[in-house]
């Protein structure tokens, strides 16, 4: 518990045997449970987070996506009854160093929700972050921040923070399965009138880390503009859309195992 909150880091995994290990390492004390989801990887992962005692491990019997994955961390981490959610990913793209302080404003108050950026300072370029990326990550931000009224340093890191009432009161369940539900549920977030802290994080790009092509990246810069449409239709009036309803959790685990 941190300040009588409890505490709960959710692990998105898919082929993260080499990275695993030293991830759970830097996770700090102040953490009551871990939950890794492993997508269907095909490499040891499984066995290595069976290996490091993490207690809650899901998973998918298939490969699902990013967004499922995510689906399904949430959705168990709620039922565990966490206060704050955590997300980091287990590839060590993001060092897990900054729960800490990421947990301290949500427990303060401050904000609800809270992203490690890698565009504060100069994490993302001295991380090796490729210049296309960090170009198309500029751009679809500044588009972003014009398109839903919010203003954010970046909407695509996925390092994430959350109050157990911010994911209570979104319908993540409703997103993608893809990539793409990282910048719905910031959407979400925004248009339902949560505040969003940001902390500076250095990040790391090499070969094990994982990252999506060119193509799918563009594929997910397309699908981000989409999103920036949606918003800005449901909230000046235009358009409604299933995204920015009220959630209704999905309880099953249809094609999953649970150790």
């Amino acid at each position: 518990m941190y300040k009588g909150k409890k505490v709960i880091i959710v692990l998105p995994a898919y082929n993260a045997a080499a990275t695993l290990a030293k991830t759970i390492k830097e996770i700090p004390d102040i953490v009551d449970e871990l939950i890794l989801c492993d997508d269907a990887s095909g490499d040891d992962t499984v066995a290595i987070a069976q290996s490091l005692n993490i207690p809650h491990i899901i998973q998918h019997l298939n490969n699902k996506g990013y967004g499922a994955n995510q689906k399904s961390l949430y959705n168990k981490a709620l039922e565990l009854g966490g206060d704050i959610i955590v997300m980091v990913h287990p590839d060590y793209q993001y060092t897990p160093l900054l729960i800490k302080p990421m947990v301290h404003i949500i427990a303060e108050g401050l904000y609800p929700v809270v992203l490690g950026s890698r565009i504060l300072g100069v994490g993302a370029l001295k991380g090796g972050m490729p210049l296309y990326k960090y170009i198309a990550n500029r751009f679809l931000t500044l588009v972003q921040n014009l398109m839903v009224g919010y203003k954010l340093s970046e909407y695509h890191t996925g390092y994430r923070a959350f109050d157990r009432k911010v994911l209570d009161s979104i319908s993540f369940d409703t997103n993608s399965d893809d990539f793409i539900f990282d910048n719905q549920m910031l959407s979400q977030i925004i248009y339902h009138g949560f505040d969003i802290g940001e902390i500076t994080c250095p990040t790391k790009y090499f070969e094990e880390a994982s990252s999506i092509n060119f193509q799918r990246s563009a594929k997910y810069g397309l699908g981000v503009l989409w999103v920036s449409c949606k918003h800005f239709l449901q909230k000046t009036g235009l358009r409604k859309y299933n995204l920015y309803q009220k959630p209704q959790r999905k309880k099953s685990l249809v094609n999953q195992k649970m150790h």
